[in-house]
Parts: C-alpha cells; sequence; structure tokens
C-alpha cells in the first residue's frame, strides 16, 4: 500500500490517565482537550498551542455531577464542539437516586458555554439529548456537512443483539435532532464482539469527497480496536446503504510497541495544519487486573496518519510511547 509521507511526531502519551480523548482544534490556535477522568465525576478541559503541551496545560474542571439525578454517575466521554458560535460539550451519565440506586443506564447530556474562552466557567446544562426511544446511549459525537449537523452515537435496541450499535440523525439544534435515526452498524463480525457486542465511540473526519466515521468495538481490554465506515461525501448520509463498513479493523492492539486496547479515537490536525492526527487511547500492558473500566491506565496518544492512493486513512499500528 502506497502512503504519504509521515512527517510530525509526537511526545506519547499526550495525556496520562485520560481515556476516550477528545481533541478539538480550534481558530485561536488552541487544541482543547477532553477526556473521561479515572474518577468518573466531572469534565475537566484544558488547552495548549501544541499536542504535546497539553501534557502539562492546567486542567480546569468545567462541571462536577450532582449527587443524584438522571446525570450524576459515571461520566463518561466527554467532547467539546464550537458550533453556531458557542461551545458544547457533548458527555454520557447513568442516573441515581438519594439512596445512591441506579435510576437509569446510560443517556446522552449537552452543556453550553458562550463565552469566547470554553474554560470559563459559565457552563449551562441543556439537559438530555433525546433519541427516538429512551434506553443505554452514550458517545454522541456531531459534524457539519454540505450545510447540514448531524449527530452519531452508540445506543442499545432491546431488539437486537449486544450491546449498543451506531446511529445517525439530523439535528434541529445543538441538542436536539430531528426525524428518525438510522442504524448504521451494529456489532456483527468476531473482532466487534469479543468480551461484549460493541460499536461505540464514532469519530468523523471527511476527506477525499468521503466521509469516514471510525468506531471502537469489543470489550475495553487488549481486544478493544477501530472500524471503518465510509460514505461518498454526495450520498444521502442518513441512508444506511450509503455506508460500506471495512471488514476488518483499522486500527489494533500492537504488542510489539506496547500499546494495548487502542480505541475511542478523535481526530485533529498537526500545528501546522498540514497533517491529520488521529488522537486515541490504550494501556501499556495486557494484563488487567477486576473490571477494566476501573484500570486508570488508559493514556491519550496522538499519531499522525496518512492516505491511500483510493483516498483512504491508512492508520498503520500504534507507535510505541516515547522515552523522553
Amino acid at each position: 500500500m502506497t502512503v504519504s509521507t509521515k512527517k510530525s511526531t509526537y511526545v506519547n502519551p499526550i495525556v496520562e490517565q485520560r481515556a476516550d480523548p477528545w481533541v478539538y482544534k480550534h481558530t485561536d490556535g488552541y487544541y482543547y482537550f477532553t477526556g473521561s477522568l479515572p474518577t468518573y465525576d466531572g469534565i475537566e478541559l484544558r488547552r495548549a498551542k501544541t499536542l504535546n503541551g497539553l501534557k502539562e496545560a492546567e486542567p480546569v474542571i468545567v462541571w462536577n455531577k450532582p449527587e443524584i439525578g438522571p446525570a450524576s454517575n459515571l461520566i463518561w466521554a466527554p467532547e467539546i464542539h464550537f458550533i453556531d458560535g458557542n461551545w458544547y460539550i457533548y458527555f454520557a451519565a447513568e442516573g441515581r437516586n438519594e439512596a445512591k440506586e441506579k435510576t437509569s443506564s446510560h443517556r446522552m447530556f449537552v452543556l453550553e458555554n458562550k463565552s469566547k474562552n470554553p474554560l470559563d466557567l459559565t457552563w449551562v446544562e441543556k439537559g438530555q439529548l433525546k433519541t427516538n426511544w429512551e434506553s443505554f446511549s452514550l458517545d454522541a459525537t456531531t459534524f457539519e456537512h454540505k450545510g447540514k449537523r448531524y449527530l452519531v452515537w452508540p445506543q442499545k435496541d432491546e431488539e437486537i443483539a449486544g450491546n449498543s450499535n451506531l446511529y445517525i440523525a439530523e439535528m434541529e439544534n445543538a441538542w436536539t435532532i430531528k426525524g428518525q435515526q438510522t442504524l448504521l452498524t451494529k456489532p456483527e463480525y468476531d473482532w466487534e464482539t469479543i468480551g461484549f457486542a460493541v460499536n461505540e465511540g464514532p469519530a468523523v473526519v471527511i476527506r477525499n469527497q468521503k466521509v469516514f466515521i471510525a468506531y471502537s468495538a469489543s470489550a475495553t481490554d487488549h481486544h478493544y480496536c477501530m472500524g471503518l465506515l465510509t460514505a461518498d461525501e454526495n450520498a444521502n448520509l442518513l441512508d444506511s446503504k450509503s455506508w460500506i463498513k471495512s471488514n476488518d479493523p483499522v486500527f489494533v492492539t500492537n504488542e510489539d510497541n506496547s500499546k494495548f486496547g487502542p480505541g475511542h479515537n478523535s481526530f485533529t490536525v498537526s500545528e501546522d495544519g498540514k497533517e491529520d492526527v488521529l488522537i486515541y487511547h490504550a494501556r501499556s500492558y495486557k494484563e488487567i487486573v477486576g473490571d477494566p473500566l476501573y484500570d486508570p491506565n488508559r493514556h491519550a496518544c496522538a499519531q499522525v496518519f496518512t492516505w491511500d492512493k483510493g483516498g483512504d486513512p491508512f492508520f498503520g499500528v500504534p507507535v510505541a510511547d516515547s522515552k523522553k
């Protein structure tokens, strides 16, 4: 396979103990970073002019979970987006009551900030991002294409075997979908169903007249990996027939480089804007004691990726952590 030459390299991990990493490079030149805290009890933002600068950047807790309510436990996978002049954070949480009993499985929620700097503590809760039915849902991401905004997210359908499928819908505004949601993919291949039958953690990149959705599959141990959906940029993105699913995973564990369970990625660009960068989490060891969810050592990493002659992304293998 012929790919373009890589130039930028990064000192990994770029942020330690931050799973589900999300990086957004804004027009002010800053990279804005968020991810799941090991304590799952709030949302942190940090910013820097370089990806490696994020490691030492001051973290700011912009939202703490309440003691009770529909978004009061296990705060997962926040993403920050800049939409129509305002900042938005999407995250998932489950509900608890005063007796600390679970009242709902995970649902998706939205915060809004109208400040120029999203590190200003002026975030407002917009409430639950409701879908066409109530069930386990998480990992919302959004993108704009040809004048329309879309939401992509994982959700459980009780009539489909497995833990979560990926759906897409058009958006009325930054916290509301409109119309019907379309099933994009469900876990069906062997590599998507190890431990858990999961399609989750979607992230979108648009290049070469194509729309790509990377997503993650299987349990969050060394089996965790990334798959890929592809559509033509002129296709109806709400039609499931517009999307082609990779038969094989596109980014997997590399034991030689001590990178285990790479996934739940986001996309950004290099400091000079000339290269595409994959942001993902991985562990540096294979064997996990206890529930992988409570192992804190999923670290955020950055890696330049390239494009093949057909215009598709080529991620290669997770490179070893830097020795610096």
